[in-house]
């Protein structure tokens, strides 16, 4: 007999017919014509209310009906009628039945036979509503010392009515011999047990076991099924630990066709001021030194331990200072995009702390960086220590404003590169003012003297990039004036601002080629740094120009549509030789023409373009898209990127690219969908002289099929990677993804 996880159905559709079940058991609903039994004074005492009472007193039986309850040692007890046994202590109740235990757990059923202390009992046709969530219907249970057994018994986690409160299939339900609930581990254990999908048998289960609600616990998890071209086919099987309410231990053997296993393992750790993770994975096999080959050959793979480990954590002192760190380290180049576990290709340590006052701000830290790029040098790679930035703000009791007061220091060493050393002071001075005709005028003054120290000078690549070794010096002076003159007003049903925008900054010639370039090499102007009073990203670099800057902003704001743009451009005032080189927009004396449009309607339409176009001839040197078009169930995703600066091909930030990325979902059915996304490399000699790609060079490409309701996830992906890195190799990839909510793993 299969035992139903079904409730009643609502009354609009008492026409509808049922799925056939063995059973059906219907929830009933609380009786509303007598009070709540009152709270006993003591756990030996049973508090009642009823509609009639009857009292035998020579076979003391006393018989309760009409919307009966019963309470004791928060023990509830609701039926149709109670009969008592105050000799036996036999309480048999009829009709309706539903006990509520201490914990929140809810047994219904068409008679129960329980003991005066309402803990323990025999019920026919049960079904159990967790409180943690799930359901346990069975043939007969039984409640032993708050214990439930349950025989001839099914579990689900799913919701078991639909929208308009008909009965429904489970999407998933467990069915076993004999179900043992213990509310105390939250915990239920089945005998022989198999799960159900779809109402399907899957594979018998014969030990399952597994905790309820949201806290979870220790137990097998849902195995990871994919196929790939490097390892074949490959069952992840994680064993999750609960080690503690704020601690857990994931151990997940990685068992492939055709490698050898790899173990992951990750521990977490959450305490009252922080926390930690460490992840780490490990193998032993072979590796082929990175490069183009996409196959593996005896004669050019070694057989070694290969792992990676990534391990991150925070911790808060007191309410200002905090510390924190992150430790990034693979064996080899190419073991992260071989075993798929991610596609970065520098990994990047750090420590560090810091103190973030009402008005100041303290950072000490200090980083390296693991690069997994093909033919990068691991020697020009920098590691960083230490990096100290101190901050303070104050008000100018003179002038007015703010000014703030800025210490800085930072050394990088290279194993086979140039070091580099630096500090600086700084002071920074901005007031910002509005006038009787409503523009917004804000000045800037800015002040600091640089020291550097280098050596390894010639090891640097770039030559502009390494400045003369030894000692140098630097001063800094600048001044800008902004102003902005917004107008507001009605238009097209709402509100839309105008505001010609205007920036006078001067600067005197700096000695910048002489100073070591370490963190302002990629340059580029856009809509992000038009009005900035140094266009370079970092401290190495200042833009020692007098020049005016000049655009518009202009946004619409209506109840479902807003519209907001920018456009601008500078001219440099003075005649001397700018240091940006060609490809920024910024190298002569009239800058490009940079702007940014986005628009958005609803939740249905975000739609962002930016642009620079050449001063000359408006040629597009720079043109990006990001578009999503859809609601959260279908969309489509939209993302183009065109570089053509026309930069030296020495530097190397500023090499020219063009890539095309797609991605959508389709929601076919309430709880299917299909998505896919793709890149698309177009970049060839037009953006880059030394390319020999035609054009058209896919780079990945997703596809899958997924189901999602209350209680499951299931989803099958195919994807194809086109580039290949060592024993990384290009190939087809196919994964299953199966998830099981409310089962507590």
């Amino acid at each position: 007999m299969r035992p139903a996880l079904l409730i009643g159905c609502a009354l609009s559709c008492l026409a509808v017919t049922a799925p056939a079940m063995a059973q059906q058991l219907n929830e009933p609903q609380v009786p509303i014509s007598a009070p709540d039994a009152p709270v006993p004074a003591s756990d030996d005492q049973i508090g009642f209310s009823a509609d009639a009472l009857q009292y035998d007193s020579n076979s003391e039986i006393v018989t309760a009906s009409g919307a009966v309850q019963l309470l004791r040692d928060g023990n509830r007890l609701r039926a149709d009628k109670v009969v008592w046994n105050r000799t036996s202590g036999k309480v048999e109740a009829i009709g309706n039945v539903s006990v509520t235990d201490p914990d929140g757990n809810i047994a219904y059923g068409d008679r129960f036979d329980v003991t005066d202390t309402l803990k323990d009992g025999v019920v026919d046709n049960m079904l159990l509503v967790l409180q943690s969530g799930g359901r346990l219907a069975a043939a007969t249970g039984t409640r032993t010392n708050g214990i439930y057994t349950l025989n001839r018994a099914a579990y689900t986690g799913c919701a078991v009515e639909d929208s308009d409160g008909c009965p429904k299939e489970p999407t998933w339900q467990i069915n076993a011999v004999k179900v043992v609930y213990d509310p105390t581990r939250e915990r239920v254990t089945y005998t022989n047990a198999n799960i159900e999908l779809f109402g399907l048998p899957l594979i018998p289960l014969p030990g399952l076991s597994h905790p309820v609600g949201e806290g979870g616990g220790s137990g097998l998890m849902v195995p990871n099924l994919r196929y790939d071209r490097n390892n074949g086919f490959e069952v992840a099987l994680p064993y999750y630990f609960k080690l503690a309410p704020n601690r857990d231990l994931t151990v997940t053997p990685h068992v492939y066709s055709n490698s050898l296993p790899m173990l992951e393992a990750g521990f977490r750790h959450l305490y009252d001021r922080g926390a930690y993770q460490i992840t780490g994975y490990a193998t032993y096999g072979s590796r082929v030194a990175t490069g183009d080959s996409s196959s593996t050959t005896p004669a050019a793979s070694e057989k070694d331990p290969r792992f990676y480990l990534d391990a991150s954590g925070g911790l808060q002192l007191t309410p200002e200072w905090s510390v924190d760190g992150s430790i990034r380290f693979a064996s080899d180049r190419t073991f992260l995009r071989r075993y798929d576990i991610s596609r970065d290709d520098r990994l990047r340590s750090t420590l560090g702390a810091q103190r973030i006052g009402q008005n100041s701000y303290f950072s000490l830290r200090g980083w390296a960086v693991q690069t997994l790029r093909a033919g990068d040098s691991q020697g020009q790679t920098p590691i960083a220590l230490p990096v100290i930035d101190y901050r303070l703000r104050l008000k100018d009791p003179l002038l007015g404003g703010v000014l703030q007061l800025q210490a800085n220091t930072l050394a990088i060493t290279r194993t086979h590169g140039q070091d580099t050393q630096r500090a600086f002071a700084a002071a920074e001075w901005n007031l910002r003012t509005l006038t009787g005709m409503g523009q917004e005028v804000t000045f800037t003054g800015y002040l600091r003297g640089d020291a550097y120290h280098s050596s390894d000078n010639a090891l640097t690549t770039t030559a502009s990039y390494a400045g003369d070794p030894g000692w140098q010096a630097r001063g800094i002076a600048a001044a800008a004036v902004d102003m902005r003159w917004p107008f507001i007003g009605e238009a097209f049903g709402g509100v839309q601002r105008i505001a010609p925008r205007v920036q006078i900054v001067a600067a005197p010639k700096l000695a910048n080629l002489s100073l070591p370039n370490e963190d302002a090499r990629a340059v580029d102007l856009e809509d992000s740094n038009l009005f900035a009073l140094n266009r370079f990203a970092g401290y190495d670099r200042f833009e020692d120009s007098t020049r005016v800057t000049y655009g518009i902003e202009y946004s619409l704001s209506l109840p479902d549509f807003s519209l907001q743009t920018i456009v601008g451009q500078s001219y440099r005032l003075n005649s001397r030789t700018s240091i940006l080189p060609d490809g920024t927009g910024l190298s002569d004396r009239t800058s490009d023409i940079v702007g940014r449009t986005t628009v958005r309607y609803k939740d249905f339409i975000s739609f962002t373009h930016r642009f620079r176009l050449d001063k000359d001839h408006l040629a597009v040197r720079r043109n990006e898209l990001d578009a999503t078009v859809g609601s959260r169930n279908t969309y489509a995703m939209v993302g183009y990127l065109r570089l053509n600066r026309d930069a030296l091909a020495a530097l190397e930030d500023l090499q020219d690219r063009e890539e095309l990325r797609l991605g959508g979902r389709i929601q076919f059915a309430r709880f299917w969908s299909v998505f896919g996304s793709t890149v698309i490399d177009l970049t060839d000699g037009k953006e880059d002289p030394l390319s020999i790609a035609d054009g058209y060079e896919p780079v990945r490409h997703r596809l899958g099929i997924a189901y999602e309701d209350d209680c499951l996830t299931l989803g099958l992906t195919w994807r194809r990677d086109y580039q290949a890195n060592g024993d990384a190799r290009k190939g087809n990839a196919f994964q299953l993804r199966l998830a099981f909510r409310n089962i507590g793993i």
